[in-house]
């Protein structure tokens, strides 16, 4: 399932690298393909909706850098949507003084 979501996802942002700036059409072509890679995933409806429009929203605003081609600040706008849905941080696993670690 994660190898097809991330097939679907680099094709996505292939369509990207080249370009020198983006438009509101490919940024409209990124989102839908991503909203297909997700639902095809199986993640819900409205985390994808809320995902998409998010995404869209921080790709149109002031915040892309200059710095950046295209591609890679859709990809960093992807990647911090994703930390963010997904918990946005990271946990320590507590070992337990006798097995077994409950998770």
């Amino acid at each position: 399932m994660f190898d097809t979501l991330q097939d679907r996802l680099q094709s996505a942002f292939k369509n990207l690298r080249g370009k020198g700036r983006l438009s509101d059409a490919d940024i409209d072509a990124v989102a839908r393909e991503i909203r297909v890679a997700l639902l095809d995933a199986d993640v819900a409806v409205p985390v994808v909706r809320d995902f998409i429009a998010n995404v869209k929203e921080r790709s149109r605003g002031a915040e892309v850098s200059q710095a950046l081609n295209p591609a890679q600040q859709v990809i960093k706008i992807v990647n911090d949507e994703l930390v963010t849905i997904l918990g946005g941080e990271t946990r320590r696993i507590r070992y337990a003084k006798n097995p077994p670690t409950v998770i």
